[in-house]
């Protein structure tokens, strides 16, 4: 069996997913406008830049939302994965995630972005391991704007496909190959670790990288 890994935003669809339920919860009217938008774009920049202070960010993104009633919340998800995300879910990306699948790959889907967003996300993709950011909840149950456990950002990334596997009893050690797919820099501590890193879709600095060192370069959008 051989591991395949799939990086999320920029890399099987075309927008940062986490980005873009920010700008969906202005146009629901759920924050204001004017400053919701600008403190998002600021932290957008954080991201491309690979400064991002994930904490904060999470804080930041999941205040529109995570007071609302799980009804709401649901709605809300059912609503951005219709109108923003399905438009984006091409028939190459499909196609590139079953082809692992067929092959037999162990396979999942690993992000920065929060869980509540990308785990409908990856359904719509058939991929049923999920390696994403897991937000911290009380008692009741409520989202309190908090990370639980490691977040899956940069090398934290390692650290999270590191744990999955042990809980299913493997190690990197056990793969004859490990392909990881992803758009940024900000994933470099991974593509490093894969044996094969495809820099998909790659923004202009990951792919003078992947060009010096001879990675795969994979362009699945037009």
């Amino acid at each position: 069996m051989n591991l395949a890994l799939f990086d999320l935003d920029g890399t099987l669809i075309e927008s940062d997913s986490d980005h873009a339920f920010g700008q969906f919860m202005v146009a629901l009217g759920w924050v204001d406008a004017e400053r919701f938008h600008h403190r998002n774009e600021e932290f957008f920049k954080q991201y491309q830049a690979g400064c991002l202070d994930i904490e904060a960010y999470v804080r930041f993104a999941t205040s529109p939302w995570r007071d609302r009633t799980p009804a709401e919340q649901h709605e809300a998800s059912r609503r951005f994965m219709a109108e923003v995300i399905q438009p984006q879910i091409r028939g190459p990306a499909i196609e590139l995630v079953r082809a692992h699948q067929r092959a037999g790959d162990l396979v999942a889907i690993v992000t920065a972005t929060n869980e509540f967003i990308t785990r409908p996300i990856a359904d719509a993709f058939g991929v049923p391991e999920l390696i994403a950011v897991r937000l911290e909840r009380d008692a009741a149950g409520a989202v309190t704007g908090g990370i639980e456990g490691v977040p899956s950002f940069r090398e934290g990334k390692i650290t999270r496909v590191n744990q999955w596997l042990a809980s299913q009893g493997r190690t990197w050690d056990q793969f004859e190959r490990t392909t990881f797919y992803s758009d940024s820099t900000n994933d470099l501590p991974l593509l490093e670790r894969a044996s094969e890193p495809v820099a998909t879709n790659p923004g202009p600095a990951l792919e003078t990288i992947a060009r010096d060192r001879g990675w795969r370069i994979l362009r699945l959008f037009a």
